[in-house]
């Protein structure tokens, strides 16, 4: 094979609609781990949310986590830690309340999950998906020397605008990025899923020529536009697939495993 890595996002792509891995997928990650090719995981997920999948489909690779602000290695070592710092986040945190919308908000650093309101449904569906517990606190039981990866807000409206733009304008050197209609991540800026894979290939002395990434979602666009050869899903959204030429089947329909026998590879 020329190209020598490939990165998958999770969710809507390493995973299915019922965020299991499908027969095909597996027989491509117990092939490359076999073949000794290169791979790693590229997610918004912390850690503790990649692990349990590690355990359940008998495989380790490198992680890239918070969307590129956390890079751990197959020996569960950190490479890079990186984010905003508990200072920037309170005040985050704080202008948001201020704005009256209701929000329940999740802060990533490294290994902990802190959220505000515990018993809201989503914090619980993500707690089901992921395998993993939040932790009901403040930003002040945030260890001051772990930068925090991402924030997550989930508004219960729509119209996210006002509150983006206001962000932006207070906090100019922060990224955002939606996830959905009511919920937005915030990253420092710089860091994306691009700069994480990036980081990797230089770790690995390959070019990001010779690379293949597949991702769903918006979040994976800088991550598709680094690589040499991006493969788009077929469930991602309509105006995301129409940037990019390579489209391949969904996450429910061996989307992996079909856009790797089109360049040729057998499993």
């Amino acid at each position: 094979m020329d190209y020598k890595a490939i990165f998958f996002d999770i969710d809507g792509t390493l995973l299915d609609s019922e965020h299991k891995m499908l027969p095909s997928t597996k027989q491509v990650i117990d092939s490359l781990q076999k073949n000794n090719i290169k791979f790693a995981i590229v997610t918004a997920r912390g850690p503790f949310g990649v692990r349990p999948l590690f355990k359940k489909y008998g495989f380790v690779c490198p992680m890239i986590c918070y969307s590129g602000a956390l890079i751990i290695d197959e020996y569960n070592n950190i490479l890079k830690s990186e984010g905003i710092s508990a200072e920037v986040t309170t005040k985050v945190i704080s202008y948001i309340e201020s704005c009256r919308i209701n929000c329940t908000w999740n802060i990533y650093a490294e290994e902990m999950w802190i959220v505000n309101h515990i018993n809201d449904r989503r914090i619980r569906t993500e707690e089901e998906i992921i395998d993993a517990k939040s932790t009901e606190g403040s930003v002040s039981i945030l260890e001051k020397s772990v930068p925090v990866g991402k924030i997550w807000c989930m508004f219960d409206s729509n119209n996210l605008d006002e509150i983006i733009c206001g962000i932006k304008q207070r906090f100019s050197d922060l990224s955002i990025c939606r996830v959905d209609a009511t919920s937005i991540e915030i990253t420092a800026n710089g860091v994306t899923k691009g700069s994480g894979v990036r980081y990797l290939c230089d770790k690995w002395r390959i070019t990001t020529d010779k690379t293949i990434a597949f991702g769903d979602h918006y979040n994976d666009e800088q991550m598709l536009r680094t690589v040499g050869l991006p493969f788009i899903m077929g469930n991602a959204p309509a105006d995301l697939k129409e940037r990019f030429l390579n489209i391949t089947k969904s996450n429910d329909d061996d989307g992996i495993y079909y856009g790797l026998r089109t360049i040729g590879l057998d499993f």
